[in-house]
C-alpha cells in the first residue's frame, strides 16, 4: 500500500539547547523561534520556519526533566551521538508527516519503530520511534509523524526568511533507500535527492539572509 507523506521538519540535535540557539544565530544570522518541552521523552526544543509548511527543529536533552521510561528519540541517548554534539550541533534526521501513520509504517520495507503518542504544550501527535531510540537507516530514512487534527505548528511561526533548497541523503545502497521512500509516498513530496555514500548521512542546503548555508 502506498501512502502520502510530505516533509515536516529537519532535526538538528545539540549538546544543550543554549548551544543550539547560538549555533542557529551564528550559522543563519537569524534568531530561532520558541519551542517547548516533550514530557514523554525528557527533551526540549526551539523551532525555525524553513518553508511554508516545514521547519527546522533544534532539540536537546532537557536537564530539568526526569529520565524517561524508555530510550529517547533521535538516538539522543546514544553515547557516540552525544559525544559528537560536544563540538557543534548536527543534522541527525528528517521527519515527514502523513494522515495515515499506521499504513505508512506497514508499507515501509525498512523498520521505523513503534507508533507512540507525544506532546508539547497544547500540541499532540503520534510519531515513529524505534524501541531502542535509534535512527532508522542511520537517519536517512525519515521518522513519520501524524499531527492531531487541528495541529499545524508552522502556521504560528515567525518567518525569519530562511528557505530549504535541498535535502541530500547518502546511503551505501541508494536504490534500496529510494525504494523505501517510494513505498511510504515520499518520492515526490520534498526537495530530496538520494546519492551513494560510504555511510548514511544527510546534508541540507538552506537559503538564509546571510547567504546559502549547508548543514550536515
Amino acid at each position: 500500500m502506498t501512502t502520502a507523506c510530505e516533509l515536516d521538519h529537519l532535526v538538528v540535535a545539540a549538546r544543550d539547547l543554549e548551544q543550539g540557539v547560538r549555533w542557529v544565530e551564528a550559522t543563519f544570522g537569524v534568531a530561532i523561534g520558541p519551542g517547548g518541552a516533550h514530557p514523554r521523552m525528557s527533551t526540549h526544543n526551539r523551532l525555525m520556519k524553513i518553508a511554508d509548511a516545514a521547519f527546522l527543529e533544534v532539540i536537546a536533552v532537557d536537564p530539568a526533566a526526569a529520565a524517561p521510561e524508555r530510550p529517547r528519540w533521535y538516538a539522543l541517548d546514544d553515547q557516540a551521538v552525544r559525544a559528537s554534539l560536544e563540538a557543534a550541533p548536527r543534522l541527525l534526521t528528517w521527519v515527514v508527516r502523513t494522515r495515515a501513520i499506521a499504513a505508512a509504517v506497514a508499507a515501509s520495507p525498512i523498520p521505523l519503530g513503534e507508533i507512540v503518542p507525544a506532546s508539547r504544550g497544547a500540541l499532540d501527535w503520534h510519531i515513529t520511534v524505534p524501541p531502542d531510540g535509534a535512527l532508522p537507516a542511520g537517519g536517512v530514512m525519515p521518522t513519520i509523524i501524524q499531527w492531531a487534527e487541528d495541529a499545524a505548528p508552522w502556521t504560528s511561526m515567525a518567518d525569519p526568511g530562511c528557505r530549504l533548497e535541498a535535502l541530500t541523503l547518502e546511503h551505501p545502497e541508494p536504490a534500496r533507500l529510494e525504494a523505501a521512500l517510494a513505498a511510504i509516498g515520499v518520492a515526490d513530496a520534498a526537495p530530496v535527492a538520494v546519492r551513494h555514500g560510504a555511510r548514511p548521512g544527510l546534508q541540507a542546503r538552506i537559503a538564509a539572509p546571510r547567504g546559502t548555508i549547508e548543514i550536515a
